[in-house]
């Protein structure tokens, strides 16, 4: 029987890439999503994967939402964490609720859907734990403090875990990547694009599809070994 797979905001940009790179690789896959319904609507339409809606940020919700997933799929082998968002803004003009809200999806939601996951994994000795965290947890940027400090609490979170999964078959890794040519990242205006691509050594925006191949090669049985680690898919721009 196919493994199940769930990754978290799964019905667009990276997310949908790996969901569908799951399912291409021969995984049951179900995608969590928090709250565009005609985006998860569209992307179940089109793949033929099951969508699920709930906020990462909510404990009950996730213990509850993959509860559904079980339910519907078997017990999740594979977790993807790429749940995240942005609430961008200089350290001196940021809010509490700009704060709050950014450390409540990108880092209390890699727990809140790792926790309820991590006994049943231990229980079975297998296991997939995948973060996607950033670039911009590894080296920092200008009015993210909130989300570089969930980003690089990732990769702690991933490091310390790994060493208690090892033992128990579940391997714990993170994606940082770079920039990936995401709706949000074609939106911006074209001079700022040319400006980040020149910072990037290949010349070029990462495709959300090459995360999507990163992603795959974690969850799979060759990649058994490989635990705690970060694999950074930046271009070059940045090295760690």
């Amino acid at each position: 029987m196919a493994r199940t797979a769930l990754v978290t905001g799964g019905s667009r940009g990276i997310g949908a890439a790996i969901a569908l790179a799951l399912k291409d690789a021969g995984y049951q896959v179900a995608a969590n999503y928090a709250g565009n319904d005609e985006a998860a609507q569209k992307f179940k339409a089109e793949t033929g994967i099951p969508v699920y809606k709930w906020s990462v940020a909510d404990y009950d919700a996730c213990a509850a939402g993959i509860g559904k997933v079980e339910a519907d799929l078997g017990p999740v082998d594979v977790l993807v964490n790429n749940a995240g968002i942005t609430r961008d803004a200089p350290f001196h003009k940021m809010t509490r609720e700009q704060w709050n809200e950014v450390i409540g999806t990108n880092l209390n939601g890699v727990f809140n859907m790792t926790h309820p996951l991590w006994n049943g994994m231990r229980e079975r000795k297998f296991g997939r734990v995948i973060t996607i965290s950033s670039i911009n947890g590894q080296k920092g940027q200008f009015a993210q403090a909130n989300y570089s400090a969930s980003k690089a609490g990732d990769l702690g979170f991933t490091k310390a875990l790994a060493q208690e999964g090892a033992r128990a078959g579940i391997t714990v890794n993170a994606i940082c990547p770079g920039y990936i040519a995401t709706d949000m990242v074609m939106a911006v205006p074209e001079k700022v694009r040319e400006s980040i691509i020149a910072q990037i050594p290949t010349g070029r925006l990462g495709e959300a599809v090459e995360i999507g191949r990163c992603v795959v090669f974690l969850a799979s049985d060759d990649a058994g070994f490989i635990t705690g680690s970060t694999i950074t898919a930046n271009g070059g721009q940045y090295f760690c």
